[in-house]
């Protein structure tokens, strides 16, 4: 069912002043009929029976024009207005229900005027004065006009007028009201949920119910004389007129005018296409005209060329440099990492020697004193010590048996590293680092070639310096190349470890050999002899290697590890020697790398480096633990003092010299060997220290007197050879003398064979001189 429109038909209430003024005008006893017939004539009708007459005039559209030239009968349409009176009389009391929404609606009536007035045609003024003077010959021949309106309306009635009005048309007597019949709330309410139950049927009874509503909403417009049947075939045919009305008057139309009009538009729409055409093959020539004019202009100047290579370098840079952005924070974190790892691994070593060197130094402490604590309190540090103590011990066995295997019998005890992990801690270490280097290959997976390989990178640059030279030396390029290789150099350098024996030199990697290329090619095509991609690969040690090589050496570099610092000796010997070609920038940070390297080995010195004097009584036994314990420590502070020396020609001699002999050989080691006893032992550590020297130090053969530093230990020296010389051991005496010639102290030498009558050494020094 179609939905109801929102415009709904208000039933008028019916006036009671017209009807009761119409019921008074015809029920008056002293009208007469000629005052009756009179008055409409000359001043109208009454204010009651001109609307009642008004509206028995009025008739529907359908209503055939011809009849209102007919006489009417006054009294058939005095009893309808009766009926009607009587009608509206039945109906008051529904106009009070109404009367709220009549008065908040005042242009109601005017709504249901208008769309009244466009189905009823009403009679203009020169129609109605014909009727009345047809109507007052009527009256004039019957000689009166009844003013009886008690009668009702009855089939008696109705052949009775009949007979009056046989030559009347029978059309006349469906005259329908104007006004509706009221309704009540019940009723509105019920015909509401009626038509709300109707618009959930099937949409087959579409064309039904909306004929019904159309029938309704005309009993609303209408209102039907009680007792008066309604044709609904004429309803239906009413219904249609009004949707269809014939007396709208169209102009002619024939077939030759519809053809001239289809011709009409087919002509406008043909121009409009043609237009169209030929302003899309303007459009056509301007675009290949502008290509034409774009591919001569580049075919025809150098500077268009030029302007293209910019424009495509420029891009490109853009783009390189938006992707660096944005994979350096992911660099960083893997960098940070892996150095937090490493970091890691190195504090466990520090913190479990010097434990190890804390408490074994404390239970040997009080082994040489009477117990003065108590027992309970000795057993409980004695446990806790023991268990370190065992641990080191069984760690020392492994490394023993270990030498044994590989051949290696003149190893000392002391001279271990000491930096094995447990099984458990090497599977966490392993499985850490194998994660980091996971997501290190993640970082650049994503990205092309041409924007993460380095000697794709400098093959840009190189089409630049190949084609445009002036403007790539007027760019400085060679400034902008190491801050654009930073990341990815980074990046290659996060798996490296200067640190391990095994790690691969950094003229093996890929980065450092595609700038070399780029840099050999520069100097091939420059003219200038001063080219400034000389000093790309400097700078990039300078702005990148280095400072990984600081982080190195403050924070995982052991100085007591032989491999460690073999290995980086090595690193940055290669990094400081053979690429200095920029001396400000190189200087600067090889300064920066030596304060730390020299810093490290101070305070490996002061932490690390522990020789304790006991009495020879508790050393002479070469098996007790007091002197295993003594020789394990000078040894291993002899070691740090061999570390110490390989930074021969890396740092400054007065430095070195400093390091090595000032804080750590007259400090400890000679103090150590002060408290030895006399022998082959203290000359073979003798001949170890005077082994660890650098032949660099004493290669002047004018000198006649070592250096200021070595005076202790000359002394020490010569000391010992004539305790031995004594005892008649003279192999150990030739062995100092020996050592005495090597570091260059030949005056020394020649005193003391003099004094002691060894004249067969003076062949030696001749030797040497």
């Amino acid at each position: 069912m179609a939905h109801r429109p929102k415009r709904t038909f208000r039933p008028r209430r019916a006036d009671s002043s017209d009807s009761d003024g119409a019921q008074e005008t015809f029920a008056e006893p002293g009208a007469t009929g000629e005052q009756a017939a009179r008055d409409p004539a000359v001043e109208g009708p009454p204010s009651g029976r001109g609307h009642a007459e008004a509206e028995v005039l009025s008739v529907p559209n359908s209503f055939p024009r011809k009849h209102l030239t007919k006489p009417v009968r006054w009294e058939n349409l005095e009893s309808r207005m009766v009926d009607l009176s009587a009608d509206e009389e039945d109906g008051a009391h529904h106009s009070s229900e109404s009367k709220d929404d009549q008065s908040s609606s005042p242009n109601s009536s005017r709504t249901l005027e208008d769309e009244f007035s466009s189905v009823v045609n009403i009679p203009d003024a020169a129609v109605m004065q014909a009727t009345y003077r047809k109507c007052k010959l009527a009256r004039a021949q019957e000689d009166y006009i009844s003013l009886d309106v008690k009668h009702t309306f009855t089939n008696s009635g109705m052949k009775k007028n009949s007979e009056d009005s046989e030559s009347e048309p029978d059309d006349f007597k469906d005259i329908m009201p104007f006004t509706p019949k009221p309704q009540t709330l019940r009723q509105r309410m019920a015909e509401e949920t009626t038509t709300r139950n109707e618009e959930t049927s099937d949409d087959s009874q579409d064309e039904k119910t909306q004929d019904i509503w159309e029938q309704q909403q005309m009993r609303k417009a209408v209102k039907i004389t009680k007792g008066q049947d309604i044709d609904l075939s004429y309803s239906h045919e009413s219904q249609t007129v009004k949707k269809f009305d014939a007396s709208i008057s169209f102009p002619p139309v024939s077939l030759e005018i519809i053809k001239k009009k289809l011709n009409t538009r087919l002509t406008l729409l043909q121009d409009t296409h043609r237009s169209h055409l030929r302003e899309y093959e303007k459009y056509i020539q301007d675009i290949k005209s502008s290509k034409s004019t774009i591919q001569n202009l580049e075919n025809s100047s150098n500077q268009t060329l030029s302007f293209k290579f910019y424009k495509s370098m420029k891009i490109y840079v853009e783009n390189l440099i938006d992707c660096l952005n944005e994979k350096i924070i992911s660099i960083q974190e893997i960098e940070s990492a892996m150095h937090a790892l490493l970091l890691k691994q190195a504090m466990i070593f520090m913190k479990r020697r010097q434990d190890e060197l804390k408490h074994e130094s404390a239970y040997l402490q009080q082994l040489s004193y009477k117990p003065e604590t108590s027992i309970n309190k000795s057993l409980a540090m004695d446990e806790k010590t023991q268990w370190i103590l065992e641990e080191a011990e069984s760690r020392r066995a492994r490394r023993r048996q270990a030498r044994v295997l590989s051949g290696n019998c003149t190893h000392e005890e002391g001279t271990s590293s000491d930096d094995e992990l447990s099984s458990a801690d090497m599977i966490d270490f392993q499985k850490s680092q194998g994660d980091i280097l996971q997501d290190h290959k993640k970082i650049f997976e994503d990205v092309h070639s041409d924007f993460c390989n380095i000697q794709n990178i400098l093959l840009k640059f190189r089409q630049w310096r190949e084609k445009f030279p002036d403007s790539y030396y007027e760019a400085f390029i060679s400034l902008c190349i190491p801050k654009l290789l930073n990341p990815l150099i980074r990046f290659q350098l996060i798996d490296w470890n200067p640190l391990k024996f095994d790690s691969i030199g950094l003229k093996q990697m890929p980065w450092f050999t595609s700038i070399e290329e780029f840099i050999d090619c520069s100097m091939e095509d420059s003219k200038k002899e001063d080219s400034s991609d000389k000093k790309i690969l400097s700078t990039v040690i300078n702005k990148t290697v280095i400072p990984r090589l600081i982080g190195f050496v403050e924070f995982i570099w052991d100085p007591l590890s032989t491999t460690q610092t073999t290995s980086l000796v090595t690193q940055c010997r290669m990094i400081l020697e053979e690429h200095s070609t920029c001396e400000n920038e190189v200087n600067k940070g090889k300064q920066d790398l030596l304060k730390s390297i020299v810093s490290r080995m101070k305070k490996a010195i002061e932490d690390d480096v522990f020789i304790p004097l006991y009495p020879k009584s508790a050393v002479e036994n070469r098996t007790s633990p007091h002197s295993k314990f003594q020789e394990r420590q000078f040894w291993s502070g002899l070691k740090l003092f061999g570390n110490i020396l390989l930074w021969n020609e890396l740092l400054p001699e007065d430095t070195l010299q400093e390091l090595g002999l000032g804080k750590l050989l007259n400090r400890y080691l000679i103090i150590a060997l002060l408290n030895a006893i006399p022998g082959p032992d203290v000359v073979k550590k003798c001949s170890q220290i005077a082994a660890y020297l650098p032949e660099k130090w004493f290669q002047n053969s004018a000198m006649r007197t070592s250096i200021p530093q070595l005076e202790n230990f000359i002394q020490f020296l010569l000391q010992s050879a004539r305790k031995l010389s004594r005892n008649e051991i003279r192999d150990e005496v030739k062995e100092i003398i020996l050592i005495l010639v090597k570091i260059k102290a030949l005056n020394q030498a020649e005193s003391f064979i003099e004094e002691c009558h060894l004249d067969h050494l003076r062949s030696v020094i001749k030797e040497f001189e």
